[in-house]
């Protein structure tokens, strides 16, 4: 019982040192300092820094430094769908709607099935989204949130004319087809 208690007691203690010393490092200054500590820290026979991603935010927006003014509101949050859909932090279309609040479950609905199912990595078929927009479903779909009478007539004049019938949004608005498919939904 003796040794359990001071046992107890010493990783209590260890516990403790390691997060004041991290709570140290987080609240010293950056700089020259910092950078040298990092280099002899990445020395042969130096210990290697932690990666700590707790103070900083989720990488939901990667707009690779573009000088776009930051969102005045609140961002969607699609961390759910760019752990297999990486490509779509950096493509326009979910950039913009994002900005403005709009996920990727507003369009294509929570998909949590499709989420949890990773049969396809094993060969399997997979499990689609909840809404998925065959190419004739796109416009219709877009129309829905972009009424004709909000969007700029000059730059959409072929559209609004008739003239582009086998064009949709996304053929302009945006690279928001996957570059490689697994599969076909229906």
């Amino acid at each position: 019982m003796r040794y359990a208690l001071l046992t107890g007691v010493s990783v209590l203690a260890v516990v403790l040192a390691v997060a004041c010393e991290r709570q140290a490092r987080r609240s010293s200054p950056s700089g020259p300092e910092v950078a040298k500590g990092a280099e002899a820290a990445n020395a042969p026979g130096g210990e290697e820094e932690p990666l700590l991603l707790e103070d900083e935010e989720p990488p939901l927006l990667l707009d690779d430094g573009d000088e776009a003014a930051p969102p005045k509101g609140p961002v969607a949050d699609n961390s759910r769908c760019f752990v297999c859909h990486l490509n779509y932090q950096k493509e326009e279309l979910a950039l913009d709607h994002a900005r403005a609040d709009i996920g990727c479950a507003d369009c294509h609905g929570e998909s949590d099935a499709h989420i949890a199912d990773e049969s396809w990595a094993s060969g399997g078929k997979g499990t689609a989204p909840d809404i998925m927009y065959p190419r004739e479903k796109i416009n219709p779909a877009c129309l829905k949130c972009h009424p004709r009478d909000e969007i700029n007539k000059d730059l959409h004049e072929a559209f609004f004319a008739g003239k582009t019938s086998q064009k949709v949004c996304t053929d302009c608005h945006g690279d928001h087809r996957l570059p490689e498919r697994m599969t076909t939904w229906k």
